[in-house]
């Protein structure tokens, strides 16, 4: 029985699974925390990855790995290797400013021209969270550190890097052996997914040169071997991992509810939003994954339980004990400012409350529909840019609710797939190192729950986006 390794690098943690090349079988398992922060030095992540290894029984019997990481994280390396500041990460914000700088000069001035140069040429709009901002912050407010950079990767490129036993000191040879995939390149700003390519302009804009860059391998491509001698996979960017890791094909729509809201697809052409709702990145076997996120998700559920005095376990019952509408009642979540639409400076919205349907019951309902119907507002989005949608698999700590697999049935107008709980990105990060393995991707069987179509939300949606168009003057 050949094993394999996956490894998810998130923002908050590092999780191991050790597979079953040939059946997905979970073998064994390991987890280590990550520090807090919205800049963290990869070490960090090198010795969470070391204590998830070893709980996970270690690696001495695993014949592949693959590593699924946070996207768009700024790792700079000096010419010998050295880690130059702490990486700053997808959600540090001060890169903002260097976002719209960027935009405008596209655009000779003119914003919206520049946001349709950059979604042409990259796919994306520039936000603080990509990559290319962050190095235009690194050139403007730290000249000194930028001056040093030799090469710029991201934070799965790093990890594939010390596995396969490059790290401080490697030198320019270390340099050269940095490897990354299109999914998490195409997180970064200055890589266009359509043509497969980097955009040394791109850089130019940014840092003012082209430092040396991981080289993009394929799907299927082996990127190095540990010292040990296992293989090591392309790797994938979290969601593109997540999307291997929960089996979604195109015309697949995958909704994850965690703190925010994320809504991807499979899709067989690349996107270009200028509008900058939709990211149109690519996805881990050589299809495109446009995405959109929303900033409110379960933390809307957790402030309306809050306000209502219930656990979430009773927050869910008092939702599924209102008809669908919520007696009339529309919340509009946008609790934390919000992303999808971009309106950083708004705040939620509570409509039709009348003396007879101000009740317990229909404040949950109408928190559980207001975020599924701003996930489906995603999901438009995505659909504006020719993804064929036939299926919605929900994901995250929120689609284990009955509340919500209830109203994305009703809400959403496609049939649903609910996962049974995993570590998704990386089993999808053991299912890529299986693949490179074997030469083609493995058909793990998946375990979940079907859910219906059920279109019958009584003009809930409309009645939602009435309310949510009034944002937008």
């Amino acid at each position: 029985m050949a094993l394999v390794a996956g490894i998810d690098s998130s923002t908050q943690s590092c999780k191991v699974v050790i597979r079953d090349a040939d059946t997905g079988e979970l073998v064994r398992q390991g987890r280590a925390s990550h520090p807090d922060g919205t800049e963290v030095h990869p070490d960090h992540w090198w010795n969470a990855l070391q204590a998830a290894i070893t709980q996970a029984g270690g690696l001495a019997d695993v014949s592949a790995i693959s590593v699924g990481g946070q996207q768009h994280g700024m790792v700079c390396l000096d010419s010998a290797g050295e880690v130059i500041r702490p990486a700053l990460l997808w959600n540090d914000t001060r890169s903002a400013p260097a976002a719209l700088e960027m935009i405008r000069e596209a655009g000779d001035g003119d914003s919206a021209a520049g946001a349709r140069y950059w979604s042409r040429a990259t796919g994306t709009v520039p936000v603080a969270s990509l990559t290319v901002t962050k190095l235009r912050w690194l050139a403007e407010n730290e000249p000194a550190n930028a001056e040093r950079v030799a090469a710029v990767c991201l934070p799965h490129d790093w990890l594939s890097w010390r596995l396969a036993g490059f790290g401080p000191g490697s030198g320019e040879a270390g340099l050269a052996a940095l490897r990354t995939d299109r999914s998490d390149a195409s997180g970064t700003g200055y890589y266009s997914a359509s043509s497969g390519a980097y955009l040394p302009d791109a850089l130019e804009k940014s840092l003012g040169r082209v430092p040396r860059l991981p080289a993009v391998v394929g799907p299927l491509d082996i990127a190095g071997k540990t010292p040990e001698g296992a293989l090591i996979g392309p790797g994938a960017g979290d969601n593109a991992a997540a999307a291997l890791g929960v089996g979604a094909g195109v015309g697949d729509v995958v909704l994850s509810l965690g703190t925010s809201g994320t809504v991807f697809a499979v899709s067989t052409t690349p996107a270009a939003d200028a509008s900058g709702l939709v990211a149109g990145f690519a996805d881990a076997t050589g299809n495109y994954l446009p995405l959109a996120c929303t900033l409110n998700a379960t933390r809307v559920f957790d402030a309306t339980a809050a306000l209502l005095d219930v656990s979430l376990e009773e927050f869910n019952d008092l939702a599924l004990s209102a008809a669908a509408g919520a007696g009339g009642l529309t919340l509009v979540p946008y609790f934390d400012g919000e992303r999808t639409p971009n309106l950083p400076e708004a705040a939620g919205s509570l409509h039709g409350i009348t003396r007879t349907n101000y009740t317990p019951a229909n404040l949950a309902r109408a928190a559980v529909e207001g975020v599924v119907c701003s996930l489906a507002d995603g999901l438009a989005a995505l659909l504006s840019q020719g993804v064929d949608a036939q299926r919605v698999i929900l994901v995250g700590g929120g689609a284990q609710s009955p509340a919500v697999q209830l109203a994305a049935s009703q809400l959403l107008g496609l049939p649903g797939f609910v996962p049974t709980p995993g570590e998704y990105v990386a089993d999808g990060a053991a299912r890529q190192a299986a693949a490179v393995l074997a030469g083609a991707f493995p058909e793990w069987t998946l375990s979940g729950t079907e859910l219906p179509a059920e279109p019958s939300d009584g003009g809930v949606l409309a009645r939602y986006r009435r309310h949510a168009a009034a944002y937008l003057g």
